[in-house]
């Protein structure tokens, strides 16, 4: 089966800093993906390199089957959303079509027309003029008629308000479904991923640091919480990906495979949010898992 991403030792350097180094992954066909990471952790970088439009400094990527914008048939098979919506305030919605189907061969007209009908575009309505949610819904209906194997968004609700950004996650789930096409989605609002995202890529300090189904990070995850001890002394079994201490309580966020047998420990589940929290750590835009108090009801 071809791969909608396979990166090997991938590395993106400008000047004397890597934006991207030893990047490793592999995300199979018709996968929806969150790429996740603190700013400056490589997301866009990737995206880019994904989309063709930056060359490696090192390795080697593949994207639906071939090198990224190696000739017309490979463009045809990624569509790309970059941050913001962008469209051309000038042109009409019409007109953004007409550009549209001017610029991909594989382009789909009915259901470009139809799906501006949908979402109650007036197709005489100058881009300028949309709402920032009415804007998104167009450039997605543009990358959606490009009728591509592979859609890359890079933080494409994260200027919307809530209700935007739900109608606009629920239009491209409602795609997915229908077509099967593979999406590898960068956003900091984590709880959105985890409505529409099977597989998450956390990236930070320029390298991936976890790469894997969510049902089983998810199923592999727990918080534990008890009277205040040393962590080395845990089983082997149980690999600490982030912890707290008080002076009577040990917080942790622990990796394993089977049971949390210790009776001593208090056990929660935990969200893709919290997940993803506790392997960014002490970044500036994380705060660390909520800790419980002992004695609280779970």
């Amino acid at each position: 089966m071809i791969s909608a991403l396979t990166a090997t030792g991938l590395g993106k350097c400008f000047g004397r800093k890597w934006a991207l180094r030893d990047c490793t992954v592999e995300i199979e066909q018709g996968r929806v993906a969150g790429l996740v990471g603190p700013n400056g952790a490589g997301k866009s970088t990737l995206l880019n390199l994904m989309a063709g439009l930056l060359a490696p400094s090192e390795g080697s990527l593949e994207v639906a089957g071939n090198r990224p914008a190696i000739d017309e048939e490979q463009l045809g098979r990624v569509g790309f959303l970059a941050q913001d919506s962008p469209v051309y305030a000038s042109l009409t919605v019409a007109d953004h079509l007409r550009f549209g189907a001017h610029m991909n061969p594989r382009w789909d007209r009915a259901f470009a027309q139809e799906r501006v009908t949908a979402i109650d575009l007036d197709p005489k309505q100058r881009a300028g003029k949309l709402s920032g949610g009415q804007r998104a819904q167009l450039a997605l209906t543009i990358a959606l008629a490009k009728r591509p194997e592979l859609l890359l968004l890079d933080e494409p609700v994260a200027s919307l308000d809530p209700l935007a950004r739900r109608e606009f996650l629920a239009a491209l789930a409602a795609y997915v479904a229908e077509h099967g096409i593979s999406v590898v989605l960068s956003s900091h609002l984590v709880a959105d991923l985890e409505r529409v995202c099977d597989f998450l890529v956390l990236l930070s300090a320029a390298r991936v640091q976890l790469a894997e189904d969510v049902d089983t990070l998810l199923a592999r995850h727990r918080r534990i919480f008890g009277p205040r001890r040393d962590l080395d002394r845990l089983p082997s079994d149980l690999r600490v990906v982030w912890s707290s201490h008080t002076d009577k309580q040990t917080t942790a966020v622990v990796r394993t495979d089977g049971p949390v047998l210790d009776p001593a420990w208090q056990i929660e589940e935990l969200t893709l949010e919290d997940v993803v929290l506790a392997y960014m750590g002490g970044s500036a835009e994380a705060e660390p898992p909520a800790r419980p108090k002992l004695g609280v009801a779970r």
